[in-house]
């Protein structure tokens, strides 16, 4: 929480979709960061103490998320982590998301409604 506002990280290389995930959750009162690399989601990471994190599947490398998502383990992370790829409904049919640390899926284009859905079931906000 920053200033009474739950923090949300989203770590993905497309500028397009930071700024519209950044204007949907600010609009809901959200305080977000973002970065367009795993290595700068780390260091950002570390800065914001994230309520959740959103990160991309494929970045800069095609395994890079999950590169991710190992690494905030060993930093002790306990914030709900979600992937958001365009691959998402064929990764959860052939391999258990929840098993590789993520909270859930968000498959690109993903709706204002999906996202909120997903962030407000994790916080338990109403």
């Amino acid at each position: 929480m920053e200033n009474g506002k739950n923090v949300i990280l989203t770590v993905d290389d497309d500028n397009d979709l930071r700024e519209a995930v950044r204007t949907i959750l600010e609009t809901e009162g959200y305080a977000v960061y973002d970065a367009d690399s795993a290595e700068s989601g780390l260091k950002e990471y570390s800065k914001c103490k994230p309520d959740i994190v959103l990160v991309d599947l494929m970045m800069e490398e095609v395994d890079s998320g999950m590169k991710f998502i190992k690494e905030l383990k060993l930093l002790g992370n306990k914030a709900p982590v979600f992937l958001l790829s365009g691959v998402g409904d064929g990764m959860c049919n052939n391999s258990d998301c929840f098993q590789l640390g993520f909270a859930g899926i968000l498959q690109k284009p993903f709706q204002r409604e999906q996202l909120l859905h997903a962030l407000n079931s994790k916080l338990k906000k109403k």
